[in-house]
């Protein structure tokens, strides 16, 4: 319903054609007038008069439910909504009881455009007329009940329709809301690690600077020695920076599986995750280097990112294993879902930086169609390959 736009303004011209066809399609209502110009024999001007008030009608009515924004109770709005209601009981009173049926489409609009606490008041004033005209209306007892309830309950339920769709934009807005705190707060947090960090290390070589330049003239063996300190401490600054910095842009798998479950659920994709015992018992106890775990994370933040955007699928289950191969125990993440699997005839540029970084991992990439649906399957060694001397790399011995 949000990607109808009912209750808010087009924005785009996707929007305003989709919404142009939604509020088209209940226009089919209006055959009963529409007959009753062509075969109820009333007399030519009749006839003339009976178009031009139909056609302004379904103008005004489709102007005020396609235009009007999040049920703002404006003048004009208020005002459309009177000459609508005025304009149907004037039909019916002159035309006969097929014109009925205009009221259904007042109630209609007050739902879609008024607050909820003016639609409750109105939509009952509206099907109150409505009941008033049938009975002053030659026969047109007869249609009270077949529109009486599609009036009430069509307008009401609008209003739910419209209060709904306003939750939804209030939860984008509140998300992007708090997306944009986070990135505040994380930008806010790595400057103070940064001052931290680096605080200490260069008020000491500022300190130094000065001392070695004092101990040059006369002590050029000693300013050497404060030289050679201050690139001991640049050099472990360096280290410091590039730690934190690699910490922060390195991606754990606890915080990709938290993230996949909530952009899978706000796509309305079923997810079937690891808990997070069953992932401290594969990649916990198993020892796993930092390496290889981030390896395994950017594969599932692609893997999922897929299925949100490309897939269309409504399942999407995750699996993470430990297996032993003829080359060694290897970490396996399978991501499946029964999705189309995108478009195109190759890999996209995901997928190809994904395998990059999966083979400086030693690990390799399966992606591909299956019988129901689309399969990424991502395998990096358990175990971190070991140097010449047996350590294994990146380990500090």
């Amino acid at each position: 319903m949000s990607s109808v736009g009912i209750g808010q303004p087009p924005r785009n011209h996707r929007q305003r054609l989709v919404k142009a066809v939604w509020t088209g399609i209940w226009l089919v209502y209006l055959s009963a007038p529409v007959s009753d110009l062509v075969h109820g024999g009333h007399s030519t001007g009749v006839v003339v008069l009976g178009w031009i008030g139909l056609v302004v009608f379904v103008a005004w009515y489709g102007v005020l439910v396609f235009r009007t924004g999040r049920g703002e109770a404006t003048p004009l709005v208020l005002g459309s909504l009177v000459v609508l209601a005025a304009q149907s009981g004037l039909l019916a009173l002159s035309l006969g009881r097929e014109w009925l049926v205009l009221f259904v489409y007042v109630s209609i609009a007050s739902g879609a455009v008024l607050p909820l606490r003016m639609s409750r008041w109105a939509i009952p004033a509206v099907s109150a007329l409505l009941t008033a005209i049938a009975l002053a209306v030659p026969g047109g007892k007869a249609y009270l009940a077949g529109l009486l309830i599609p009036a009430f309950l069509g307008g009401f339920a609008m209003t739910g329709v419209r209060e709904l769709v306003r939750t939804t934009i209030a939860l984008r807005e509140a998300r992007a809301t708090v997306a944009q705190l986070a990135a505040n707060e994380e930008r806010l947090r790595l400057a103070r690690d940064l001052h931290d960090l680096l605080g200490h290390s260069l008020s000491l070589i500022t300190l130094k600077s000065e001392l070695a330049g004092r101990m040059l003239p006369g002590q050029p063996e000693k300013a050497a020695q404060q030289v050679a300190d201050i690139e001991q401490v640049s050099r472990q600054a360096l280290v410091d920076v590039r730690e934190a910095v690699t910490g922060y842009r390195r991606p754990r798998l606890s915080g990709e599986l938290a993230g996949a479950q909530v952009a899978l659920t706000a796509a309305g994709v079923t997810a079937d995750l690891p808990t997070e015992p069953d992932l401290a018992g594969v990649v916990g106890a198993a020892g796993v280097a930092e390496e290889t775990e981030s390896a395994l994370a950017w594969a599932l933040r692609e893997a999922i990112t897929n299925v949100v955007r490309h897939s269309g699928a409504r399942r999407c289950a995750v699996e993470l294993v430990r297996r032993q191969t003829l080359d060694g125990p290897v970490l396996e993440l399978v991501v499946e879902d029964d999705g189309s699997g995108g478009s195109g005839d190759g890999p996209g540029n995901g997928l190809t930086g994904l395998t990059e970084r999966l083979e400086k991992a030693g690990g390799t990439l399966e992606a591909g169609r299956v019988r129901r649906g689309f399969r990424l399957v991502a395998r990096v060694p358990a175990e971190a390959p070991a140097d010449a001397g047996g350590h294994p790399v990146g380990s500090g011995a």
